[in-house]
């Protein structure tokens, strides 16, 4: 069956140099594929996809891959494969300030400069952090069984004077696949008012392209 996990396959073979476009061509045309998401990594393909179920929408029916990149500076490469100058598709972004240059410039190469860049002031977790407030947080860390690390990695030396929001921050990066799962964690713990704004405004573009 084809699904878009096969269209993701394909392009990831494609932009590692595993032959040419023919596959990703044939998928995107026959699924159809209408927008692609270009994301860092895969916390943040768990954060837009939950955004997405939790208010009802169904991103691949809709023609929307969703996809990871396996790191920002890959921006141009993909770009230029899957937008306007490649397969003529319709591009958008969520990416973290510091990462911004690389995604307008790949953008722009792409002949996709107009098309929707999100960007969260310091990194997607930060947002969604600050949105929650560090109480809220700490207490799904509790509810996801992984209190007491949180509270080994609080007396690391490093982490002394650092602001809760940072500490939090560095606490999901510290074990493989951590990331992934709270950014999944989370979005389904926000209130409907409190979405980051960098978040919330990618997922209402992609109704309109």
């Amino acid at each position: 069956m084809t699904d878009m996990g096969a269209f993701r396959d394909a392009v990831a073979a494609w932009a590692g140099g595993g032959g040419d476009g023919g596959p990703a061509a044939e998928l995107a045309a026959l699924l159809p594929v209408r927008v692609v998401v270009l994301l860092e990594g895969l916390s943040d393909v768990a954060a837009v996809n939950a955004l997405a179920e939790r208010r009802g929408r169904d991103l691949e029916a809709e023609g929307v891959c969703v996809l990871s990149m396996g790191g920002a500076m890959n921006v141009g490469r993909y770009a230029g494969l899957l937008g306007p100058s490649g397969l003529g598709l319709r591009l958008a972004g969520l990416c973290d300030e510091r990462e911004r240059p690389y995604y307008l410039r790949g953008f722009e190469r792409a002949g996709a400069v107009e098309q929707g860049i999100f960007v969260c002031a310091a990194d997607l977790e930060d947002e969604l952090i600050r949105a929650l407030g560090v109480a809220r947080v700490g207490e799904l860390v509790r509810e996801e069984g992984e209190l007491r690390a949180l509270e080994i990695f609080l007396q690391q030396p490093a982490q002394q004077g650092r602001a809760p929001e940072q500490q939090f921050r560095r606490f999901l990066g510290t074990k493989k696949g951590r990331k992934i799962r709270y950014g999944r964690v989370l979005v389904e713990a926000l209130d409907d008012d409190r979405v980051p704004a960098p978040l919330d405004g990618l997922l209402a573009s992609l109704g309109r392209f």
